[in-house]
């Protein structure tokens, strides 16, 4: 394990969630570096990366640029993007990625890597949904790949200062699921950044698992316009959320992460939220582009690939598309 020491450490996306983990970790006295542009940039620059959390305000300097060039090799780098930016952000990060860096992909729905040594009769294969011709695969190599999955609300309340809500936890793991020394130091790592860090032998079933969530309600909320209480309210809602997950549970079966749970066990952990707003509403009432793909297309495709018919998933890919593109003419 000694051979894995992380100093260098860069967040990609310095939004709620990446500039929540570089607050954190920079108190394990690492070096935080961040990839950022415009204001969020020049707020670093001027203040640091600032965190509202507990009714405090902690701040901590970073080295920011919009070079990746300029802040050089890392130990660690923080993949906090959404993910319709990641294709393009994909492409910059070179200079960040040596041959002993770790990638950490701290982001929702399935990603690219999803399939590469896991999956069953699927394994191995790539994700045109997520990767349409590659790209993001041969910038981010598998190799060097370490999943991570968030159980935390954040949000951005300035360029540079973010809130945290609830939640600390991080679950991580290599897409092998192998105990490699890398992935704990990692986990010691963010332990020590104070985060209730999980070190998971099947990190698949842990992206999957979230998924199963917040791929109903979350475009439901941005169709709707509507707080997860109201949502699940609506029996009549509910009930098509429910058909959207039993889908998702079929095809999570075929390739060797079931589920053991109904989907009215799922929507009494979602309750125990409260009223709130998801990420994707939030994403489009800001105008953002939205992380359909990655949470409804990836199942989808996983659904044909496997052979389970997804005719509730397909309807709410369908209606969520056309609500965005009438909001974005």
């Amino acid at each position: 394990m000694s051979a894995f020491k992380f100093h260098k450490v860069a967040i990609v996306g310095a939004g709620a969630i990446g500039g929540w983990m570089g607050v954190h970790l920079a108190r394990t006295g690492v070096h935080i570096s961040v990839l950022a542009r415009g204001q969020t940039l020049a707020a670093l620059q001027q203040r640091g990366l600032q965190l509202q959390q507990g009714g405090e305000l902690h701040s901590v300097p970073v080295t920011a640029s919009n070079d990746a060039a300029a802040l050089g090799v890392q130990d660690l780098v923080v993949m906090a993007v959404k993910a319709p930016a990641l294709a393009t952000v994909a492409q910059q990060v070179g200079p960040l990625i040596g041959p002993n860096t770790v990638v950490l992909t701290a982001m929702n729905g399935v990603p690219w890597w999803f399939l590469q040594g896991f999956g069953g009769p699927v394994a191995g294969r790539s994700l045109s949904t997520v990767d349409p011709d590659g790209a993001i695969g041969r910038a981010l190599p598998s190799s060097q790949i370490v999943g991570c999955v968030v159980h935390a609300s954040c949000s951005v309340d300035a360029p540079g200062v973010v809130r945290h809500h609830f939640g600390d936890g991080l679950i991580v793991g290599e897409p092998s699921g192998q105990a490699t020394p890398r992935v704990q130091a990692l986990h010691d790592l963010l332990q020590r950044a104070g985060f209730n860090a999980t070190l998971s032998p099947q990190i698949q079933k842990d992206i999957w698992y979230k998924l199963w969530g917040n791929m109903t309600v979350n475009p439901v909320s941005a169709i709707t316009g509507a707080t997860t209480d109201r949502i699940l309210d609506d029996e009549l809602l509910r009930g098509f959320i429910s058909n959207v997950m039993l889908e998702a549970k079929a095809i999570g079966e075929r390739i060797g992460i079931p589920i053991a749970q109904n989907p009215e066990d799922r929507h009494a952990v979602t309750r125990k939220l409260g009223a709130f707003k998801t990420s994707m509403l939030q994403d489009v009432e800001a105008g953002k582009p939205i992380e359909l793909d990655a949470l409804v297309g990836a199942v989808r495709e996983l659904g044909q690939m496997t052979g389970v018919m997804t005719p509730f998933t397909d309807a709410l890919l369908g209606l969520t598309r056309v609500f965005v593109s009438k909001s974005q003419i």
